[in-house]
């Protein structure tokens, strides 16, 4: 089966892959996704910006129903599932959180993963970013 990236722009590597926001040379503010102007102070270039493949469950909530399009259900229907914010240290960052319901909470840590988001036409399965638990937590972040 083939497979890509629901946008490359997003990441870097693949050993571990990364998330790439931006950092404004002005104020040193950090976002994601990447963005041409920095929404702090409008003053500085914005460069690309490794994040952390780790970092901690600052909110969440369970997506019931099935978004409004572009949204694609995967092939068996639409089954509740997990989002919410992850800070990473120097941004928050809205991803999905492929975390079982029991083990869910605020402040939980959580490393970066990729899962399918949907199948093309031609069968391509698109991967995005998501969350997981962290079973070695204590690691460098």
């Amino acid at each position: 089966m083939t497979t890509r990236l629901v946008a490359e722009d997003l990441f870097e590597g693949v050993d571990p892959m990364r998330l790439v926001g931006a950092r404004c040379s002005g104020c040193h503010t950090v976002v994601f996704p990447r963005q041409d102007s920095c929404p702090r102070c409008a003053d500085g270039a914005m460069s690309a910006h490794v994040l952390p493949v780790r970092g901690l469950v600052w909110s969440w909530t369970l997506q019931a129903f099935p978004p409004k399009p572009p949204y694609r259900p995967p092939a068996g229907g639409f089954q509740p599932y997990h989002v919410g914010y992850v800070d990473l240290g120097e941004v928050l960052v809205e991803a999905r959180l492929e975390v079982p319901r029991r083990e869910m909470r605020i402040g939980l840590p959580v490393r970066l993963t990729t899962m399918p988001a949907y199948h093309d036409e031609d069968g391509t399965e698109v991967l995005t970013f998501a969350f997981r638990p962290d079973p070695s937590p204590e690691e460098d972040r």
